[in-house]
């Protein structure tokens, strides 16, 4: 029955969303600072799933103006945690066929984000080179999941190099942004809590000391970087979430 409740409210909150964003940004369509803004809508609903989302470091004065913010992606839920600390005047790079997703993908497309064809390689680090290359013009930050598909549960993938080759060629930061385990094995609709969800943004990597040609020991370095963060955050979580159950049991047995 909760599941049958979360699943209809989900629905409801989305649909509205994405109506009451599409015709907001026809008023201004493609302008970088919608992105953030819904983002944080989408986000707000992480309590209906009965997920608590923890954000560190979350300091705008010690966060670059201008950088490439790289996260892992692992699926859906995605949608209402990470997208929690989403940055003003961001936009996000995502596959072209979300486009093709009623409401949502034109609300994506309104909002200014950037959508690529992943099967065309070089096609897509030269939009990528090109958006990194015109971001202090635009006064926008770019928002990468270098993975470039879903985890779903497979711990953190392979990178690949666009980001940071845009990066390298810009001279501009990159941001890792760091999310604990959130698999579908973690989140049941039918239970009233699923945990605790931990986003962390990481210090800046600064790129002025690569050149093009160390593109990959600098993704080499990023990956290494956010995959210890990651499995940092994860024994943090089950330690939490152990200790809640200890607590709970000790509270029903009295």
């Amino acid at each position: 029955m909760l599941a049958i409740i979360r699943i209809i409210l989900i629905l409801i909150l989305s649909i509205s969303i994405c109506m009451f964003g599409i015709i907001y940004c026809l008023l201004s369509p493609r302008q970088s600072y919608h992105t953030a803004f819904f983002s944080r809508l989408f986000g707000s609903m992480a309590p209906i799933f009965g997920i608590q989302v923890k954000i560190r470091n979350l300091l705008r004065n010690k966060l670059p103006k201008h950088c490439i913010y790289i996260a892992n992606h692992q699926n859906n839920y995605d949608m209402i945690t990470v997208s929690c600390v989403v940055q003003p005047r961001t936009i996000i790079v995502g596959k072209k066929n979300l486009l093709w997703i009623p409401l949502f993908g034109q609300l994506y497309w309104l909002c200014g984000n950037i959508l690529i064809n992943r099967s065309q390689n070089t096609r897509s680090h030269n939009v990528l080179i090109q958006k990194a290359k015109s971001m202090k013009k635009n006064d926008i930050s770019i928002w990468v999941f270098p993975e470039g598909t879903r985890s779903a549960g497979r711990g953190l993938l392979p990178f690949k190099i666009g980001a940071f080759h845009a990066a390298i060629s810009a001279q501009i930061p990159i941001v890792p942004i760091c999310v604990s385990n959130i698999s579908n094995k973690k989140i049941k609709l039918n239970r009233w809590s699923n945990g605790l969800v931990i986003i962390e943004i990481m210090p800046p990597i600064e790129t002025q000391k690569y050149e093009p040609n160390k593109v990959r020991d600098m993704s080499k370095y990023c990956y290494e970087v956010m995959k210890m963060k990651i499995d940092s955050l994860n024994k943090e979580v089950i330690e939490h979430e152990t200790q809640i159950s200890r607590v709970l049991k000790t509270h029903c047995t009295k």
